[in-house]
């Protein structure tokens, strides 16, 4: 999720960079799409332009699903719930600014439940990386004030203007401790990492994990463990000739090294592998997250059933040249077939 500044460039007059052609390839992922499932509110006294950077977690029968709105109020967060993906365009889209979380830029949220403290955290963007904490995913008037993670902007990270360059923060933890990923807007792929009993607190060592051209590690990682096996996978938004799409990479452990899965350009999910059912509704796949099989901090998903990734599709159509007023919406790409996350299903490798 960018912060409010618009990337015309990146977005309506993008320049292929060597290797880019290879975008379209299918990489081993093929997919098919939903027709746009949830769509921008309508607001007392606001309009909404679109709803992007969704987080699902499906828990106690129901998916909940968080996002950022982009409106005449500038960008903030919402939640809505449903049992069944048929219900989720007539689910009713509530704001977070009523609750302590209070209103002002928050954007890029990702959603998780944190079992040693028994407490649900949402991670999200306020500027600097921040978090809230609820005992209630239901109640979205629940969320506490903003904390940030970090008391000082990481040198690593810092701009030559002394601002911070980060942005969509991600944490996963695993047996002993827990990882802060972020991306620059700008070819860099960051970590920091704080022990599994220090958490919230104690982020540290922040570190650059990946480079690359500034179009080919953009932004909007997310990061699971692989149910059943000793493998991750991340993901990251990237900036192609036919719109966004994402990249993927598998490690054997959170602080490891990450290497591509598939061709060289490693397409996860994009223009070139998915199908929609009628007209074409997005140019490519972006920000979004897969449907996970727990709903904790471990952030499993599990490789014996077909992926499924909640996204923020754009109107091939669209030449609205404000960057907030974008008319995002949010459908779920279904995986057909099998796939190199598939066959790491310990039954299949049996």
């Amino acid at each position: 999720m960018k912060k409010c500044t618009p990337i015309l460039s990146a977005i309506f007059a993008l320049t292929i960079l060597p290797g880019l052609a290879q975008a379209d390839a299918a990489g081993g992922f093929h997919w098919a799409s939903s027709p746009p499932l949830i769509m921008p509110p309508k607001g007392e006294g606001i309009t909404y332009y679109g709803v992007k950077d969704p987080s699902v977690v499906f828990y106690d029968g129901e998916y909940h699903v968080f996002m950022t709105t982009a409106g005449t109020n500038g960008w903030g967060l919402a939640y809505t719930h449903f049992s069944d993906w048929s219900q989720a365009k007539a689910s009713p889209i509530v704001p977070l600014d009523k609750s302590p979380m209070g209103p002002g830029y928050r954007a890029a949220p990702q959603v998780f439940y944190f079992a040693p403290r028994k407490l649900w955290y949402m991670v999200y963007q306020g500027g600097d990386p921040m978090y809230s904490t609820s005992s209630d995913i239901s109640d979205p008037l629940s969320w506490s004030a903003p904390t940030p993670f970090f008391d000082a902007i990481p040198d690593v990270v810092r701009q030559t203007n002394g601002e911070a360059g980060w942005l969509d923060f991600w944490v996963i933890c695993d047996d002993a401790k827990c990882y802060l990923f972020f991306t620059n807007d700008n070819g860099g792929f960051f970590r920091a990492e704080t022990t599994l009993d220090a958490f919230p607190a104690g982020f540290h060592n922040t570190t650059r994990v990946m480079t690359g051209p500034r179009d080919d590690i953009f932004e909007a990682s997310n990061t699971y463990r692989v149910a059943g096996t000793k493998n991750y996978i991340t993901l990251v938004e990237a900036i192609g000739p036919k719109g966004r799409y994402f990249r993927i990479w598998k490690s054997d452990r959170l602080d490891g090294e990450w290497t591509p899965i598939g061709d060289s350009m490693n397409v996860f999910a994009g223009a070139g592998n998915v199908r929609f059912d009628g007209k074409t509704w997005s140019q490519g796949v972006s920000h979004g997250e897969m449907i996970r099989s727990g709903f904790d901090q471990t952030l499993s998903i599990d490789p014996c059933r077909p992926l499924q990734f909640l996204y923020q599709g754009l109107d091939p159509d669209s030449q609205e040249p404000d960057y907030l007023k974008l008319p995002y919406r949010l459908g779920l790409i279904t995986a057909t077939g099998a796939d190199p996350v598939s066959e790491m299903c310990p039954t299949r490798i049996r």
